[in-house]
């Protein structure tokens, strides 16, 4: 596809332009056959993927963290709630060794009656610590997502088209969902486990030490141990998980094309065919998963083992101590603290591995959020700038000596120069890829022309306000876009604030309002599937309404009937002559024989205008247009002797 046909695919801001949205439409099912992103997680929460990092991970969190000013207050809270179940956490191990050594060993009933009245408190305050803390990150979470999310949304609004043309849907819908997504995730839990646990493994080294200096060193020697072999686990388990995420993308993909193309598959007798095929990818995903699996299982085995080692070390060592009395600080009780200790060590720090790559990755994300929202939008209005639309638009139009180039280097417009009357009709005519849509491309101010200029009633459009310039034009595309909405709704998307007896009236004028009478609830008929349940030609007869309804006063029609048969071609015609009646009218089109009443033809070849005038006197001129007419006069000669033939067969 040429650069000229790409851009057409790019909506105006007015409710009078329709846009082709079909790239929009599979773009979150070209994220979910990705497969995600690309990270395959353990069977315990662990990344095993290859980390995205961002570029600058400073600014970057500087950066996520102005979004958390208007919730400090709520901040501040949150650490007080991770103070708290820290302090929680690390007492109750203090209380259960102090009891054992002051109640149980003694006998004192009743103090253990308050030492287990004193842990049920502590516990209490814990899990109470816990959940406010869980609903306060998640409050600030979801506030500070839905600022960046609105932030970005608004920011796509504002960006020109070419930011659009290099990059894809896809992509940009993943920074607005995946990326977001993501910081909202570590915002909810990741933040606080990563604060939880480096301030639990801080207190409990400095608790552990004070107590006994060999028993915190039995410890410690197990961690070494741990980082170790999960480093060998995930090192292998991270390629087996990256091939069983690109696996199950393209199991994805062809569930997905398959029944997309479900009719394609009927006509052609291929269910067999694609169940085989969906079988082999399916046992490719099985073998490729399984493995994956069973690797990534033996993480928690072998963590279990580590943990069981320490606490035999522990209990082992540590009774011999308590027995020959060689230290008076190991008692009992002291025991009892590293066992609970040495348990809980090791939980912190494989968090801590894991937030911290979490981190990254949401840094990541919100480096891509960052950047766009970095990017320049559109040139702003010129300060005296004007609203066209103030005095009436007549409706004169004209190109003078512009050149345009989509890359700053290879010209799709040269030289080009044309004046419209108004009321004209208009018809630019030529190739695929010659320039005709660049021309429109231009008009509304998609792009600004690198040379030559643009005139409205003899203003140059770079010094009228954007809004006022495209709410003066109407176009209608090949492909149009319908909401999930009503008829009626649909139509006055051209005008919002326009009645029901406007929206029936434009209707009419379109001839659209025969065939929306007899749908099962009329006007109040609600579309799907972006007008599924409407013919090609239904639906453009209603974006032919919907540009009535708008009243444009110059209108741009994009080849509205190449892809509709000769009947519905007809009726699509009488609308767009009741919608050009006394409007200055661009109209792109590849079947010449829908043009031959134009007021004046553009012949465009390479970006130049190589020719213009009536029909009668391009053919007369026997040139470029008088070829291009003969040779697609000939082919529908041809194409209606092959049908006359089929039919006497027949």
């Amino acid at each position: 596809m040429s650069k000229d046909k790409s851009s057409r695919q790019v909506p105006a801001d007015q409710g009078s332009n329709q846009v082709n949205h079909n790239q929009t439409r599979t773009a979150a099912s070209q994220t979910r056959g990705m497969g995600g992103r690309g990270r395959g997680r353990g069977p315990y929460g662990h990344p095993v993927g290859p980390m995205v990092k961002p570029e600058n991970l400073g600014k970057t969190l500087v950066r996520i963290g102005s979004y958390l000013k208007q919730d400090i207050p709520h901040l501040i809270m949150v650490v007080i709630t991770i103070l708290v179940n820290t302090a929680c956490t690390l007492a109750g191990p203090l209380v259960i060794g102090s009891t054992i050594d002051r109640y149980i060993i003694t006998g004192d009933f009743y103090g253990l009656v308050w030492a287990s009245i004193t842990l049920i408190a502590i516990y209490g305050v814990n899990s109470l610590s816990t959940y406010v803390q869980g609903s306060l990150m998640a409050s600030i979470s979801q506030k500070t997502v839905t600022r960046m999310r609105k932030d970005l949304f608004t920011k796509y609004q504002t960006l020109s088209l070419k930011f659009f043309d290099n990059h894809t849907h896809g992509e940009l819908m993943s920074r607005l969902t995946n990326d977001i997504d993501t910081v909202s995730m570590v915002l909810s839990f990741g933040l606080t486990q990563f604060i939880s646990g480096l301030i639990t493994i801080i207190g409990t080294i400095v608790l552990m030490l004070a107590k006994s200096l060999i028993l915190t060193l039995i410890v410690l020697a197990i961690v070494p141990l741990m980082i170790l072999i999960t480093r060998l686990i995930t090192k292998h388990t991270g390629k087996l998980f990256i091939e069983q995420q690109k696996t199950l993308g393209e199991l994805n993909g062809k569930i997905e094309e398959t029944i997309s193309g479900q009719r394609v598959v009927k006509l052609f007798c291929r269910e067999e065919q694609v169940i085989h095929e969906f079988e082999e990818s399916n046992q490719l995903l099985k073998k490729t998963a399984l493995k994956a699996q069973v690797l990534s299982r033996i993480m928690g085995p072998t963590m279990n083992m580590l943990n069981n080692l320490g606490f035999a070390f522990v209990a082992g060592i540590g009774g011999l101590l308590a027995l020959k009395g060689t230290t008076g600080t190991v008692t009992i009780g002291t025991i009892s603290v590293f066992l609970n200790y040495s348990r809980q060590f090791t939980r912190p720090i494989n968090e801590l591995a894991n937030q911290f790559n979490m981190v990254l990755s949401a840094a990541a994300g919100a480096e891509r959020v960052f950047q766009v929202l970095d990017h320049d939008p559109e040139p702003a209005d010129a300060p005296d700038a004007i609203d066209i639309r103030e005095k009436g638009v007549k409706g004169y139009v004209e190109f003078d000596n512009v050149s345009f180039a989509y890359d700053d280097e290879n010209l799709v417009l040269k030289d080009f120069s044309l004046k419209v009357k108004p009321g004209q009709t208009v018809a630019l005519v030529g190739p695929t890829g010659a320039g005709k849509t660049t021309v429109i491309n231009l008009l509304t101010r998609f792009y600004d022309v690198k040379e030559g200029s643009i005139c409205i009633d003899g203003v140059d459009i770079r010094r009228i306000k954007r809004n006022s310039l495209r709410s003066s034009l109407g176009i209608v595309l090949q492909d149009t876009y319908l909401f999930n909405a009503s008829v009626r709704e649909n139509i006055r998307y051209g005008r919002l604030t326009a009645t029901d007896e406007e929206v029936e009236q434009a209707a009419k004028t379109a001839n659209a309002h025969g065939f929306i009478t007899r749908l099962p609830q009329g006007y109040d008929t609600i579309l799907t599937d972006d007008g599924g349940n409407l013919s090609h030609g239904q639906r453009q007869l209603l974006a032919i309404a919907r540009a009535v309804l708008a009243d444009p006063a110059i209108l741009i029609l994009d080849e509205a009937t190449s892809s509709v048969d000769t009947r519905t071609e007809v009726y699509i015609q009488k609308a767009m002559l009741n919608l050009m009646k006394g409007r200055t009218s661009f109209v792109i089109a590849h079947r010449l024989s829908t043009i031959r009443d134009a007021d004046l033809i553009a012949v465009i070849n390479d970006g130049r205008l190589i020719e213009k005038g009536t029909h009668k006197e391009l053919l007369s001129k026997k040139g470029f247009y008088y070829n291009l007419y003969q040779s697609q006069f000939v082919r529908t000669q041809q194409i209606q002797e092959e049908n006359t033939e089929t039919e006497a067969a027949l």
